[in-house]
């Protein structure tokens, strides 16, 4: 990385050039980004983890660009194209466009209509024509009349030189600039039904005919549109102002009004159809697809980070219910570190006496296990399950539903095979359920991200730059929470700062060999598990009632011996001041700031000393759904009921009430002021409160709202005032005599009243 890169990337993200050279060293001595956030805030002027990855990110893509700079002059100079301007232009190239548009015209490419007329000899017309000089026109393109090349006649050849001329005004880089500037500005996507796919697409009913500016369309309507064209229900197409593109043409190369200005004219217009609008509709497609990627992503992982960090229930003694109808229940029973126990099946719908068969099993296990929660699965018969372990009235048991996305992938998966080998995957189903009320995050890494049930699009986005979003995501979670040594799972252990997949199974193999860790430096026998591993990972392993008391928190081992500084400097031990608050305040971090050290460090630290190892997450709060409302038949306008958000879109965020359908809640429903993101109001896993404003059974469609009932419903801005048709003018026409008909009927009425008695 050159300095000017390192300003370069300064100016974009508002940071510092320094800041964004040690961070780049950070990365490059192998820093992750959770260790450098946490425990190299002097170095990098305290950047918070976004600004590290977006740091990260962006020296990722200036490498691709130099590489592919580098590939293009070694393309030129083998050309023997390479000139000092151009060698010039392709150094100072800021962006990938700019590049492919410097070298486009110098690019290999296959047969094209101006290569054939180049190979006829037509070139030098071309070039006659371009000059635009008063000179005899047919005089000049009958010197290039040859038979044997195929160019019989004047037409011919002037044909040829105009192919030759249109593609020459397709790959200039300023053409090209301006044309893609008047694609982005004023561009129009179009979407159409394609005749016969009326039933078939009904899910993009609201697209059969549609147009929306391409600046302004949102990222989940581009791409669903997309996917609608895949599927071969819609045509897709962006058109643009036509005149105002030819005129672009026009002032960049007719230079007079002759014969050879015509012939220019017409080349730029078969430019401007045949090749720069499909060229540029081509790129305006995969810009706007890696706009709305980005944007769906970015709303994937955000939703995706709220679920694994949803509060958990913690260490309890939990039995778990996975529903169902005509097969039954599976339920198991965990023991507080989420250790399968026992499980049977019960059969609660399948008529009274299993009915009653099914209440004495969950009693009788209840008592035995001495359970302290129930979850139930929140998929087919979720509710009715539900109603029944409620009917029981158990005393002091916390009964809350738990959304199973990915259970059932989870169940079928090698991790879950590793953990239960006798058991069949509906047992592996209960258990992920069970597991998750007792630690979302714990649970969930077991599984893809993508298939928990949050994103949206999630198969149409570019799926490495989604699996590499979502990634960071459970890194930062599973970091920003830390893990218990003792008994993580090797699944979670991987996400962990420095270690990897690797490293994270001979931890667990230690761990079974020799019992449970006493001290962080044991770690250092871990084979492979190295000087760069310990010194990012440990800091975010604790080790509850360890020897060393700074082994349970998150202060880093590389500053143990501060902490015990401190505590000798206040004559008393460690433990002393973890517990003693008076001692903490006693503490003048002044003293104690050096080179390396300094006050945002020694800030972390103190919060560590007060409350070590900390879950940040919320405290666990119990839910239920309204009862008596299990299926979308049981709605119906003006009900408010009790919800839980479990995805949020650009648009508005899904509530579960409780129907096996989630309801939407549109942007301009969920709060009583004007909001521009729904993440401002709500977050995944969030109880809301929501109103029913409309039900479509048939499109199993539900409308939400999160507004006062009270507040008068704000009228909509109107972008435009367009003209209204005709139809509309005699609707008003009519409707303004229908207002008007009351009081002109009074009238006449007196006015006969008064000739009659006058």
């Amino acid at each position: 990385m050159t300095l000017n890169k390192y300003k370069k990337i300064a100016d974009e993200l508002s940071v510092t050039e320094k800041q964004v050279k040690v961070t780049i060293e950070l990365l490059d001595e192998g820093g992750t980004v959770p260790f450098i956030a946490r425990y190299r805030k002097e170095a990098t002027g305290s950047l918070d983890e976004v600004q590290i990855a977006a740091i990260r990110d962006r020296k990722q893509q200036l490498e691709e660009l130099d590489k592919r700079r580098e590939a293009i002059l070694k393309s030129m100079k083998e050309l023997e194209k390479l000139t000092p301007e151009l060698e010039k232009q392709i150094m100072e190239a800021e962006t990938m466009t700019i590049l492919e548009d410097i070298y486009l015209p110098f690019k290999p490419k296959r047969k094209t209509k101006a290569s054939v007329a180049r190979e006829k000899g037509l070139q030098g017309l071309a070039d006659f024509i371009m000059n635009q000089d008063s000179t005899d026109l047919d005089t000049e393109a009958s010197k290039y009349i040859n038979e044997e090349s195929g160019v019989l006649n004047i037409d011919d050849a002037l044909s040829g030189a105009r192919d030759i001329l249109a593609e020459f005004m397709a790959e200039q880089p300023e053409l090209r600039s301006r044309m893609r500037e008047l694609f982005i500005q004023t561009g129009t996507f179009h979407s159409k039904l394609i005749k016969g796919k009326e039933t078939e697409g009904q899910k993009y009913k609201d697209y059969f005919d549609w147009s929306e500016p391409v600046k302004t369309a949102p990222s989940h309507r581009v791409l669903a549109l997309r996917r609608a064209e895949k599927e071969i229900i819609l045509t897709l197409d962006i058109e643009v102002p036509e005149d105002d593109a030819i005129r672009i043409l026009e002032d960049l190369y007719i230079k007079g009004s002759n014969l050879c200005s015509e012939q220019v004219r017409q080349a730029a217009a078969d430019a401007f159809k045949r090749l720069i609008k499909p060229s540029m509709e081509t790129e305006i497609r995969l810009m706007t697809k890696k706009q709305a990627d980005t944007e769906a992503i970015r709303v994937f992982a955000e939703n995706a980070r709220q679920l694994l960090l949803a509060a958990p229930v913690g260490q309890k003694r939990i039995m778990a219910i996975d529903p169902g109808f005509r097969t039954g229940c599976k339920l198991v029973c965990l023991d507080d570190q989420g250790q399968l126990i026992e499980n049977t099946n019960i059969y609660p719908h399948n008529g009274a006496e299993a009915s009653k068969e099914a209440a004495k099993t969950i009693k009788f296990l209840v008592e035995k296990y001495r359970i302290e929660a129930i979850a139930i699965g929140n998929g087919t018969a979720g509710r009715e399950t539900e109603t029944f372990v409620r009917s029981l009235q158990l005393t002091d048991i916390v009964v809350v539903m738990v959304n199973e996305s990915g259970a059932s992938i989870y169940s079928a998966s090698d991790v879950a095979r590793e953990e239960f080998p006798d058991k069949d995957i509906t047992v592996r189903g209960a258990v992920s359920i069970g597991r998750r009320l007792m630690d979302p995050l714990a649970e969930l890494v077991k599984i893809d991200p993508k298939s928990i049930g949050v994103g949206q699009y999630q198969h149409d986005v570019d799926q490495n730059q989604l699996q590499a979003s979502l990634d960071d995501t459970v890194i930062s979670c599973v970091n920003s929470i830390g893990v218990e040594l003792n008994t993580a799972s090797k699944q979670i252990l991987a996400y962990i700062s420095g270690l990897g997949p690797q490293l994270a199974q001979n931890i667990v193999e230690y761990r079974n060999k020799n019992g449970a860790f006493k001290r962080r430096s044991e770690l250092r026998q871990i084979p492979r598990l190295g000087d760069k591993a310990f010194e990012q990972a440990a800091g975010f392993l604790r080790i509850r009632n360890a020897e060393h008391p700074l082994d349970s928190s998150a202060v880093h081992p590389e500053r143990y011996g501060l902490v015990e500084q401190m505590a000798k400097d206040l004559n008393c031990k460690v433990e002393d001041l973890m517990k003693d608050e008076q001692l903490r305040q006693k503490i003048k971090l002044q003293n104690y700031v050096t080179e390396t050290v300094g006050l945002p460090t020694l800030n972390d630290i103190l919060k560590e000393l007060a409350k070590p190892g900390l879950d940040p997450r919320e405290q666990f709060e119990a839910f239920s759904f309204s009862d008596g409302i299990n299926a979308i038949t049981d709605l119906h306008v003006g009900m408010t009921l009790p919800g839980i958000i479990t995805n949020i879109t650009a648009f508005g965020a899904f509530v579960d009430i409780g129907v096996h359908q989630d309801g939407l809640v549109h942007l301009s429903q969920m709060a009583d002021k004007f909001i521009k993101d729904p993440n401002e109001v709500v977050k995944v896993s969030q109880k809301v409160m929501v109103r029913v404003t409309e039900v479509d059974v048939n499109r199993k469609r539900i409308a939400l709202s999160m507004k006062s009932e009270n507040k008068p419903e704000p009228r909509p801005k109107q972008n435009y005032n367009p003209a209204p048709k005709q139809s509309t003018v005699n609707q008003v026409k009519k409707a303004r005599e229908k207002e008007a008909a009351p009081e002109t009927d009074i009238a006449i009425k007196l006015a006969a009243l008064k000739n009659k008695f006058s």
